[in-house]
């Protein structure tokens, strides 16, 4: 089986290639190749821009009577992408290049002006020298000037690179790395500073106020060291309380301050721990009180709705000065000798 995609040909044993006609064709003929602009240009017609890199389907000819140092020329046809006109640009081996002919203009090409420019300054330069001698004295002493321009500004050039050289970076680098050390250390010290005088006034105002605690302190203790020198827990057996009468009399007063040592202990006419001291019972028969004795009765209070009764357990003061209580204990051994 043979193959799908030959690339030889038979060539039989007979063959003469000089038996085979040469078609004859004209040195101008053009061919169409597949090409991208070599450079930006502007149509001349509808003023379309064309970039450089776009594809076309140019037509190619070859230039006629046109070498450089015996390089054949090409010359290519496109069209505008815009309205058709037809642009044509040739190579240029001389400047390795191409060149625009017409249809078209070339865009940004300030370059190769200013080395145009630059070519026709010379030639025009070599042009007047030839036939000129003092001009050539001339351009000498121009071109001298300029090259000792170019000498200063070279060896200036140079000293300020030998005076960079000479910094020391590294030095630099420690010298700022010293200086920030010396920075934070310094703030370290005032924070510390600052800390220290927040302390001492701390603890300045927190004696103050201790040694005001300690003095309220003191001065309460004293007076209640005072009062307990002076106040002793057996006054309440010789001391008399006040009347019903002064308090009749005085209206509508407060009622006098309970101390602390009442409270706790009580009187002896109270339920308290000295109430329980002393045992009373009901007399069977009524016994005549003696006549040196007086005895003070309590007026009723008026607003008081129940009726005033003598209190057995408050001590009753005779002429003698005896207390009351010995008559109490005489009237209950009567008392316990009758039930007998």
């Amino acid at each position: 089986m043979s193959e799908r995609k030959v690339l030889n040909k038979y060539y039989p044993p007979d063959f003469d290639p000089s038996k085979i006609p040469k078609l004859k064709l004209p040195k101008d003929r053009q061919y169409v190749v597949r090409l991208m602009a070599p450079f930006n240009m502007r149509c001349k017609t509808c003023g379309e821009y064309i970039y450089k890199g776009k594809k076309f389907n140019a037509r190619k000819e070859t230039v006629q009577n046109e070498t450089y140092m015996g390089l054949p020329i090409f010359r290519f046809y496109i069209k505008c992408t815009r309205c058709l006109a037809e642009i044509t640009f040739k190579t240029d081996p001389e400047n390795t290049d191409y060149a625009m002919e017409h249809g078209a203009t070339r865009n940004f090409q300030a370059e190769k002006l200013i080395e145009e420019e630059e070519k026709r300054i010379q030639q025009e330069r070599e042009e007047e020298e030839l036939n000129n001698p003092m001009k050539v004295l001339e351009n000498r002493t121009k071109d001298s000037k300029l090259e000792m321009e170019v000498l200063e500004n070279l060896q200036e050039l140079k000293e300020l690179n030998q005076r960079q050289a000479l910094v020391d970076f590294e030095g630099m680098i420690d010298q700022y790395r010293e200086m920030e050390k010396r920075e934070r250390e310094r703030e370290k010290e005032e924070d510390e500073r600052e800390m220290k005088e927040m302390l001492d006034r701390a603890l300045v105002k927190r004696l103050r106020e201790s040694d005001s605690d300690s003095e309220t302190e003191e001065e309460s203790s004293s007076k209640q060291s005072n009062k307990s020198s002076s106040d002793k827990p057996t006054d309440i057996l010789t001391a008399d309380k006040p009347t019903e009468a002064e308090g009749a009399s005085a209206g509508g007063a407060k009622k006098a301050k309970v101390e602390s040592w009442e409270r706790s202990v009580g009187t002896v006419g109270g339920k308290g721990a000295l109430g329980s001291l002393i045992v009373r019972k009901k007399p069977v028969m009524t016994v005549s009180k003696p006549s040196s004795v007086t005895e003070t009765a309590a007026p009723i209070s008026q607003t008081d709705s129940k009726p005033a009764t003598t209190d057995a357990s408050k001590p009753v003061t005779t002429q003698n000065g005896s207390s009351s209580l010995s008559l109490l204990g005489a009237y209950s051994d009567s008392d316990s000798n009758d039930s007998e």
